[in-house]
């Protein structure tokens, strides 16, 4: 099966993001750079594409202009294990751009990012209903996810 690379859309940024997230990321290198030539349409050496690694996920940032934005329709998940990594993606992924409700945020270049630990599917799939009820009254009082908050509220502690 072939493999499937996030294509990233941006007006003339691509290679500061991708700098960016790889400065974010753990295990996380910029692999190639392609730039315009003479056949435009932008100016003759200017960034074309940046093609990188987010832990080994491959991703490809396009410098194709100012026609398309990213939207909330699209963003990129990160599952973390604990509070401290939840307090540090956050921090990194906010900073310069928009926090949003539930976990999500949108990053100085307008990219969606859901900040969230995993096994939240679970606590809002609880088989109690009320437990999971609770949880996700919780949930959606956040921002930044608070996991023992969350956990307090699911519990009525």
């Amino acid at each position: 099966m072939p493999r499937i690379t996030p294509n990233l859309w941006f007006d003339t940024q691509g290679k500061e993001a991708a700098e960016f997230y790889c400065s974010v990321f753990p295990n996380s290198k910029i692999t190639s750079v392609t730039h315009y030539n003479e056949a435009g349409p932008r100016e003759a050496g200017t960034v074309l594409t940046v093609e990188f690694e987010l832990d080994g996920q491959p991703y490809i940032a396009i410098n194709g202009g100012p026609e398309f934005t990213f939207t909330e329709a699209i963003s990129l998940m990160v599952n973390c294990a604990d509070q401290k990594e939840i307090d540090y993606y956050w921090a990194k992924l906010s900073e310069g751009g928009e926090e949003g409700p539930c976990g999500w945020l949108k990053d100085k270049y307008g990219l969606s990012w859901q900040v969230a630990p995993g096994g939240m599917a679970e606590l809002l799939n609880d088989p109690d209903q009320e437990r999971a009820t609770r949880a996700m009254k919780a949930m959606l009082g956040m921002k930044k996810i608070d996991i023992a908050a969350l956990e307090a509220a699911a519990d009525a502690t």
